[in-house]
């Protein structure tokens, strides 16, 4: 038995268990009510229709341990939901677990379930919950789980993760207290589209180079860096290809969903006997909030945002940007939360994160509109890297070709609008030099600093005449 908090770090994406459930009364593709309920009401409805009161405890147990981590594998694949449905689960046994609307729950299943709603199996170092099937065990067999075979088992003094183990094997796992959450779509919210950075595009890059292997002609992403560049376009424009959806290149929700639905199948998620997903598979290139003592581009990024933020609105306070959440950062995170009508907790969460991207490209529309070709240089709002083709690299080239006159550690790029290897030596150059990561990637912090260093450049020669 483990305990996933205190035993798994934070910046792994982990199964939690929702709050509540939705479930389809009937078969998928049958027309039905659909129901939402507690997670934990759904599981005392489901034991109550699937095994009886009288069963041993420990086979009782056994048996709310199985249907609790066969449902919480539907929702952690989305197994529904990324196939256009808008429920999680169905009442039906052909597919699922037995459901009764309104039925009775026994009062000793209630018990149990109150005490473990929030454990569930798993395989060792893997996040997905296991798929535990399981069936009667005399008018049905299956590979998984015997129902009154467990009675059996109970009756011989075994415990409930003894007879589990008889069934799916020595090696697993039963997590308990996993954390409880009201759970949204996994879908980001906005399309991902080339120059963005975050965890999303992290996620389909590893899915679609795990998807490669049994669809070959979907070229492989050379870096899982979570920038969308032009190899992870590519890479999502054959996939919409291969599956006959519109090309554009855009991870939009249909895509997104589509690339999970083929995900969950080839690594046979919803299999008893699935490949997985590694513990290292799970993990996160960012955490999936922010807060105080926090460090690190992320960090820079916000504090690059609220500083924009502050120039065109004086309630938001400006703040250093130095790549320390520090209580400043936070004080200034929570005037914009309370300025935008989210939680003021000065913390930034995902729902944060994407109101500051939001509210952002707003602000660059405005610019745009109002200043034209005489706007600030400010940050455009995504990561230029290697491929890209617009203003914003022209801007980029220019700014850099102007301080390469005067600091010869940066080599000269030509100006052309074009993303290309010597801009991208260029970047490398200056952020070696300044003392930046050297990705030869603009992000917020790289532009702001080309841009402070060619503002102060032209300041001092135009002080003493030269051009």
């Amino acid at each position: 038995m483990i305990n996933l908090p205190e035993s798994t770090p934070p910046e792994v994406r982990l199964p939690v268990v929702p709050e509540t459930i939705v479930v389809h009364l009937g078969a998928p593709n049958q027309p039905a009510e659909n129901v939402e309920i507690p997670f934990s009401d759904y599981i005392k409805n489901v034991a109550s229709s699937e095994i009886y009161p009288t069963w041993p405890e420990e086979a009782l147990r056994a048996n709310i341990y199985a249907q609790i981590s066969f449902a919480l594998n539907r929702i952690y694949t989305e197994w529904y939901r990324s196939r256009g449905y808008d429920f999680d689960i169905t009442s039906s046994i052909q597919f699922d677990q037995a459901f009764v609307k309104d039925r009775d729950v026994f009062e000793n299943v209630s018990d149990i379930v109150d005490e473990i709603f929030n454990d569930y199996l798993r395989r060792p170092d893997q996040a997905n919950p296991l798929f535990a099937q399981f069936c009667s065990g005399t008018t049905v067999t299956c590979d998984g789980l015997s129902q009154w075979g467990s009675v059996d088992l109970a009756n011989q003094g075994l415990d409930a993760l003894e007879i589990l183990r008889t069934y799916y094997g020595d090696d697993l796992e039963l997590v308990e207290d996993a954390p409880i959450e009201n759970l949204t779509e996994s879908y980001p919210g906005v399309p991902l589209e080339l120059g963005d950075s975050n965890n999303d595009v992290y996620v389909i890059q590893q899915s679609l180079n795990r998807i490669r292997r049994n669809f070959p002609a979907i070229p492989r992403i050379p870096l899982e860096d979570g920038v969308f560049d032009p190899a992870t376009q590519e890479a999502v424009r054959v996939f919409q290809q291969v599956f006959n959806m519109p090309v554009t290149g855009v991870v939009d929700k249909a895509t997104w969903y589509r690339i999970k639905e083929i995900y969950t199948s080839v690594k046979k998620l919803a299999d008893l006997y699935s490949e997985g997903i590694r513990l290292d598979e799970a993990e996160l290139l960012y955490p999936g909030q922010l807060t105080v003592g926090d460090t690190g581009l992320p960090v820079t990024t916000i504090q690059y945002y609220l500083n924009a933020f502050a120039y065109f609105n004086p309630y938001i306070p400006a703040v250093p940007i130095d790549g320390i959440y520090s209580s400043d950062t936070a004080a200034a995170v929570e005037v914009f939360q309370r300025q935008y009508g989210l939680d003021p907790t000065g913390i930034t969460d995902r729902e944060t994160w994407y109101k500051m991207q939001e509210v952002y490209r707003g602000i660059l529309s405005v610019v745009d509109t109002e200043f034209g070709d005489l706007k600030p240089a400010i940050y455009p709002g995504y990561l230029l890297s290697q491929g890209l083709e617009n203003q914003d690299v022209e801007n980029l080239q220019r700014y850099l070709t102007y301080i390469s006159r005067y600091l010869p550690e940066i080599p000269l790029t030509e100006v052309t609008g074009y993303f290309g290897a010597k801009t991208e030596e260029a970047v490398r150059a200056f952020q070696e030099l300044y003392g930046i990561p050297a990705t030869g990637r603009v992000g917020a912090l790289t532009w702001n600093t080309i841009t402070f260093v060619y503002r102060r450049l032209l300041s001092e020669q135009n002080n003493t005449g030269e051009s």
